[in-house]
């Protein structure tokens, strides 16, 4: 049994040498940002009090904020951590255990905070298909304005060992495998992992965990925005601020959202998602490919596939999975000789 089961992803926390900077991107990527005590914070419009926090300092990614469902949760998740349930003064209040996990992440399990109605200022208007014509005699017109971020949806963390890392979360925080990704047969990348909310519905995936080339590291964070006019009306309007794109945009595989990935002006990469799977905890986790992976339904390439010199995905999934064992071989002998 997990120590507590986790209802959602909360925030992602960075440092950056210039929140004014980063105060430009995030309005123009749809956030509405604000200061308090030397901090910047942006939030959707789901009504809670934030979803990304900026402090100064060198540009690096701090901290990944997970949402328990109550006080009593986050106070047996520090029994059995044996650290302190403390305050959490930011705004929206509330309560915050804070954890390392193996790869030195910061995780910052928050509950309590004080939450707003949400909005939804940009509507689903009605479409007309082949199958149906609801819209008649009402030309649609789109303004034009950045994308309208409802929530924060997932993170994606590069690890060391992925094996090691999906059992420190899933013991922790309950979290269930919707894909695990495989390099090669019985060779494993990664996963993506969804919160256990019995009957609930849940996201796909609210944390990816990959064992990927280079240092620790997030790899991306994820706002799910209004619609898919919205995405597109977001991915114009970045273009037109001259921000940096980094992928998109596209249909995925896993978890089937619709994409559209950004960088902001310090690298952190941030993607805009709509229309992703949800399952509920009676779905069976499934296997897929790296090829998968790299691949979507529709859509701008993969970056690693994009360009006439890209090497094909199988040839990638090769050499990731040649490099995974010989990294499991090292560790396994190293253990065997601390043993």
């Amino acid at each position: 049994m997990p120590t507590i089961r986790i209802e959602d992803i909360a925030h992602v926390r960075f440092a950056a040498p210039d929140l004014a900077m980063m105060r430009g991107f995030l309005n123009d990527f749809g956030f509405e940002t604000f200061e308090v005590a030397g901090r910047l914070y942006g939030r959707g419009r789901d009504g809670r009090p934030f979803l990304h926090v900026t402090e100064h300092g060198e540009a690096r990614f701090l901290a990944v904020g997970l949402r328990a469902a109550s006080l009593a949760d986050l106070e047996t998740l520090a029994s059995a951590e044996g650290v302190a349930v403390e305050t959490l003064g930011e705004p929206g209040g509330g309560h915050i255990v804070r954890l390392v996990d193996p790869d030195g992440y910061r995780v910052e399990v928050v509950a309590g905070q004080q939450v707003r109605a949400p909005a939804l200022p940009f509507t689903d208007p009605p479409r007309n298909t082949a199958a149906a014509k609801p819209r008649m005699r009402a030309p649609l017109r789109l303004p034009s304005a950045p994308a309208h971020i409802q929530r924060i949806g997932h993170a994606v963390l590069r690890v060391r060992d992925f094996r090691k890392s999906e059992a420190w979360y899933k013991e922790r925080f309950g979290l269930l495998t919707s894909d695990e990704v495989e390099a090669a047969k019985g060779v494993p990348l990664g996963a993506f992992l969804r919160c256990d909310r019995g009957n609930v519905p849940s996201d796909h995936h609210t944390l990816f965990l990959a064992e990927l080339p280079g240092p620790p590291g997030l790899l991306h964070a994820a706002f799910e925005v209004a619609n898919l006019d919205d995405l597109m009306l977001g991915h114009q309007h970045l273009k037109a601020a001259g921000r940096k794109p980094a992928w998109g945009v596209g249909r995925h595989i896993m978890g089937s959202q619709i994409f559209d990935y950004w960088l902001d002006p310090f690298g952190n990469e941030l993607e805009h998602w709509t229309d992703g799977d949800l399952f509920t905890a009676n779905d069976p986790p499934q296997k897929q490919t790296m090829q998968a992976l790299l691949a979507v339904q529709w859509g701008s390439p993969h970056p690693v596939q994009a360009g006439r010199l890209a090497p094909p995905a199988g040839l990638v999934a090769m050499f990731m999975a040649l490099r995974l064992r010989v990294l499991r071989l090292f560790r396994r002998k190293h253990e065997g000789t601390a043993a």
